[in-house]
């Protein structure tokens, strides 16, 4: 497959002070971001963050209260008409009485810049499923489809919502390989998730949405760096001394709190914090002896849940989806 045609300026795409509402609920509020070629972006956010309406925006399918949205110096359809981006959404809608292999010709054959079937569908690690009903797919295997058909022709930019929900792990890490082949040719990759452990590993760029602001932008290890937290991480034992959780949240620096194990048994203690020597300081100072102590680095998803303050990192996006 041929490479991406790259523009003089050197952006992808451009928000520029971008707003977006839905009734009285502010779904984006402005938003200044450039994607430049070659970049695999992770969209990362709370349900209700922005993140669909942000790409809803990008596409062309939502049109902003202010600002503006530009897709390789014009505007979203008019890259879209051209061929030069591939979107795979949650909202799509697939040909159920066909087989995979026809719907993924159809694909190619309207798509200005198209490909050969066969090799999207060697591309898309599809292959096997190629004559079976569409309407015979399991979800994840619904989900490969959908990736065929915003790979069938030779996008500059792929956008992706939730791209491996309904995966096992194998067709997963197969899922994210062919990506980081189609970023190696060059083309921009954005991608809403939230699997984490994806953003971290593949994504050499993190956005994370808040409220419709952006609030974080960086590479992983700056997000981390950004949360400006460690974990410390030990066990109390029941003869370590009593065991009130408001003591462990009432030490300095503490910013998140998770404890495991039966009342009265081993109890398995991270404390998310800001202070980590006072924080293991007042541990001794409240009577307790913390066994197998550590002190750690966020993870991303940790980091994630310090710098939006929620307490689950997996949560849905559901006026449009709690403002989408």
């Amino acid at each position: 497959m041929s490479t991406v045609t790259r523009t003089r300026e050197g952006e992808v795409a451009a928000f520029r002070n971008v707003s977006k509402s839905y009734g009285r609920v502010s779904a984006v509020s402005g938003l200044d971001l450039v994607l430049r070629p070659g970049e695999t972006v992770a969209l990362l956010g709370p349900n209700g963050a922005g993140k669909s309406s942000t790409l809803d925006l990008l596409l062309g399918l939502r049109e902003p209260d202010h600002g503006s949205v530009s897709l390789f110096g014009a505007g979203p359809r008019a890259a879209i008409e051209a061929g030069r981006v591939g979107a795979m959404l949650q909202s799509g809608g697939l040909m159920n009485d066909v087989k995979v292999r026809e719907l993924v010709r159809f694909a190619c054959a309207v798509h200005p810049r198209g490909h050969r079937a066969e090799q999207v569908l060697s591309d898309a690690g599809i292959t096997e499923l190629a004559d079976r009903r569409v309407d015979r797919l399991s979800g994840g295997q619904e989900q490969r489809v959908r990736f065929a058909l915003a790979i069938a022709g030779a996008n500059d930019l792929i956008v992706l919502d939730e791209p491996t929900t309904g995966m096992d792990v194998s067709v997963r890490q197969a899922f994210w390989a062919t990506m980081r082949a189609q970023a190696e040719a060059g083309r921009t990759v954005l991608f809403a998730t939230h699997y984490l452990e994806e953003a971290d590993s593949i994504a050499d760029r993190v956005l994370v949405l808040h409220k419709g602001r952006l609030i974080a932008d960086g590479t992983s290890a700056e997000i981390k760096a950004k949360a400006g937290a460690r974990r410390i991480g030990f066990e109390l034992h029941p003869a370590d001394g009593p065991f009130e959780e408001s003591v462990l949240r009432a030490l300095p620096g503490t910013v998140g709190l998770d404890v495991t194990g039966p009342a009265g048994g081993v109890r398995t203690v991270r404390i998310r914090t800001t202070d980590a020597d006072a924080g293991v300081a007042g541990l001794y100072r409240a009577g307790l002896y913390p066994r197998g102590l550590e002190v750690t680095g966020l993870g991303l998803e940790q980091a994630f849940l310090t710098i939006t303050g929620e307490k689950d990192a997996r949560d849905t996006d559901t006026a449009e989806e709690s403002a989408r």
